[in-house]
């Protein structure tokens, strides 16, 4: 497949830049794979779609405020830093913005009492730098950091970003951007799923660059993910496996669990205990060993998230969804409405 196979119009009014006022009050469009049906229902109706026996498998994964403004030392101009990932204590991944007036040897401070020392140049176009690192550093990013919206949402962020670009799941430190499918679910939803019989079973996969980043080239089979940090838990990988045993479906909460889950595979297709880096690109043809259902955001054209969609549902079914979508005036993106795909 192309990379212009997955192109689509979408006028801009239809991109959220805020949130519905309750998670679960987000619109879901319900795509069957098995009679090509599409139909239309809130987020709060999902329980009815999961049966006794059934696994949602969701991201706990926090995002923190990864945003952070400095200034170069010397000629004091403004320079945004976004935080990638850590690669060991002190060095870090970076994006910096504006990318040409920052080069190696050069030092960004933040205070008075934190800067960071650009020490090299990334393959993925970043920066590594390290920071000085006087005190608690992850202390300091909280007051100092900005939530890191994504630039389509064309607003700075507002105190109610804290909450809402965070799930209810969110635990375990680590993500720049927030798996959005997870942000429509409530604990009142949680409970009733629960009280049917289905196991909410947690994973992570700390959502980066790999996520995001465009893909350049035409040909897929040349488009190379950034890694991805993941972990699968015994636990978790116990009650997976006990499900597709028993005949339950294994219904994934986003792109990001799809990812872990179908990274962490043995041999005879069940999920293994499994932690690392993943940089594992999913797109037509693929054939799913472990997740039997997924809930999933509308996403940009032509991104790694659409294609990955398309190899879960075939394109021409999520063409399809994407076109009742637009003519439906859902809400696309982060701050948009859901879809699960049965």
């Amino acid at each position: 497949m192309k990379l212009s196979d997955f192109k689509y119009p979408l006028p801009d009014e239809f991109i959220a830049q805020y949130p519905v006022e309750k998670r679960d009050e987000s619109r879901l469009l319900v795509v069957n794979r098995e009679n090509d049906n599409i139909s239309h229902h809130t987020f709060r109706d999902l329980p009815e779609f999961l049966r006794k026996g059934d696994c949602l498998v969701i991201n706990e994964t926090k995002v923190f405020p990864a945003r952070l403004m400095g200034t170069k030392e010397k000629t004091d101009a403004q320079v945004e830093i976004f935080l990638l990932r850590e690669l060991e204590s002190s060095l870090w991944e970076v994006l910096v913005k504006p990318a040409r007036k920052v080069r190696v040897g050069n030092r960004l401070s933040l205070t008075d009492d934190l800067y960071c020392d650009v020490i090299d140049n990334t393959v993925s176009g970043g920066r590594e730098v390290r920071f000085n690192n006087n005190g608690n550093f992850f202390s300091i990013v909280q007051k100092l950091g900005r939530s890191p919206l994504p630039p389509y949402i064309k607003r700075e962020p507002e105190d109610l970003d804290k909450e809402r670009y965070q799930t209810i799941f969110a635990k375990v430190r680590g993500a720049v951007a927030a798996p959005t499918a997870g942000l429509h679910f409530t604990e009142e939803l949680v409970k009733t799923s629960k009280s049917r019989g289905v196991r909410v079973v947690p994973i992570v996969l700390h959502v980066g660059l790999g996520s995001f980043r465009p893909v350049m080239v035409e040909d897929l089979s040349r488009h190379k993910m950034d890694s991805e940090y993941y972990e699968v838990y015994e636990e978790s990988a116990r009650i997976i496996n006990e499900t597709k045993s028993n005949g339950g479906k294994v219904i994934a909460v986003g792109t990001t669990s799809v990812r872990a889950l179908e990274t962490a595979v043995t041999s005879d297709n069940m999920v293994k205990t499994e932690k690392g880096w993943t940089d594992k690109f999913i797109y037509p043809p693929y054939l799913f060993k472990i997740v039997d259902a997924l809930i999933t955001n509308f996403h940009l054209p032509c991104s790694t998230l659409l294609m990955l969609a398309s190899a879960f549902a075939g394109q021409e079914l999520i063409t399809a969804a994407y076109r009742e979508a637009v003519n439906e005036k859902y809400r696309f993106y982060s701050y948009g409405d859901a879809m699960l795909i049965l």
